[in-house]
């Protein structure tokens, strides 16, 4: 890869991050506060969190099997993307290469960096080959975004694509595993310290069931983190965030059963859905979701709305007509999921 100072913005890297008052004394055990212009009354609200969460870092680092350098936490893992974007592109300059069909924020915030986005079509079997996603490179390309196993496709990308990517690529690679506790693929962030230019995205949203805290995870070299701690504001995950987040944390085992039963109902609704006379095909999924092409996304869609229940038409994307993609619920969700269905 090409070293960090040339993949950096220059103003980035000569940036000198705003110092909180949290960190000025870091090292040090205090016990009076007078450095922030925070109440004295109404604890523990009235204090700044942690700017670098350094207590919930070390939990995750035990769970991640990653060192707590190697973390950097987020509001949601849209900070992290946005943030490579600030860290890495020169608006009107660079570029960035994508798969397509996939997560939609990674579009959303190139424009608003003013950053060009190259997308680059999958196959049939939402599938890419390396030599694609490079070919669509030039000098001014500093990130290929991979999500693995894909939104909304749901199929883990091939490993070894992925792999070649990363080895051939002299920027930044980004793989998105949001939901890569469904899948059985070794995640990429255990291979950080092969891959100095690789980051890998992960969340609480999804297997954690904590969505409404918003908290996300981007893995990378010490490095790479220490750029985006730079760039981060001050206090980006609020003391609520962190706390929820640990006590979840301390559930690893029940979080081991939502989706050990996700799982199990996953297989269920496929062979379900396969039996339904509207489901043309069901593709392959390692997610909690999975993608169905019936025979007409968009009335069943209206038709599903009518009767209170809400799953994602995308139909109007890339390689994705008339397809709906269906989240796993509990078990009653998905009852009458499928009840309505039969009855179209």
């Amino acid at each position: 890869m090409k070293s960090l100072e040339t993949l950096v913005r220059p103003n980035i890297l000569a940036l000198a991050p705003y110092s909180s008052a949290r960190n000025e004394y870091s090292g040090h055990t205090a016990h009076v506060f007078l450095d922030a212009n925070e109440n004295p009354y109404n604890k523990p609200f009235n204090r700044y969190p942690d700017p670098l969460q350094e207590e919930l870092k070390a939990q995750i680092a035990k769970v991640k099997e990653i060192k707590t350098e190697q973390i950097f936490l987020g509001n949601g893992s849209d900070e992290a993307i946005d943030l490579a974007y600030r860290c890495f592109c020169r608006p009107q300059i660079d570029n960035v290469v994508a798969i397509e069909p996939t997560y939609g924020m990674y579009k959303v915030c190139a424009d608003i960096n003013d950053v060009e986005y190259r997308p680059v079509l999958l196959d049939e079997r939402y599938q890419i080959e390396a030599a694609q996603l490079l070919a669509a490179c030039d000098d001014h390309t500093k990130i290929i975004w991979i999500c693995s196993p894909n939104n909304p496709t749901g199929n883990s990308i091939n490993r070894e694509a992925i792999e070649e990517v990363i080895n051939r690529f002299d920027g930044i690679v980004i793989v998105d595993e949001a939901y890569s506790d469904f899948s059985q693929v070794r995640p990429f962030r255990l291979d950080l310290a092969k891959h100095p230019n690789l980051i890998v995205l992960n969340t609480f949203s999804k297997a954690w069931g904590c969505a409404a805290i918003r908290l996300g995870m981007a893995f990378a070299s010490p490095e790479i983190i220490a750029i985006y701690n730079k760039v981060k504001y001050p206090y980006n995950v609020n003391l609520l965030t962190q706390q929820q987040a640990m006590e979840v944390l301390k559930a690893r085992y029940d979080v081991d059963d939502w989706v050990r039963v996700l799982k199990q109902e996953r297989s269920r609704m496929i062979s379900a859905f396969n039996d339904l006379p509207i489901c043309l095909k069901v593709y392959p999924t390692d997610a909690n979701f999975f993608l169905a092409r019936m025979t007409d996304a968009q009335a069943i869609y209206d038709y599903l709305v009518d009767c209170g229940i809400i799953v994602r038409n995308r139909t109007r994307v890339s390689l994705c007509q008339n397809c709906l993609r269906i989240t796993i619920g509990n078990k009653s969700e998905n009852n009458e999921l499928l009840a309505a269905l039969r009855q179209f």
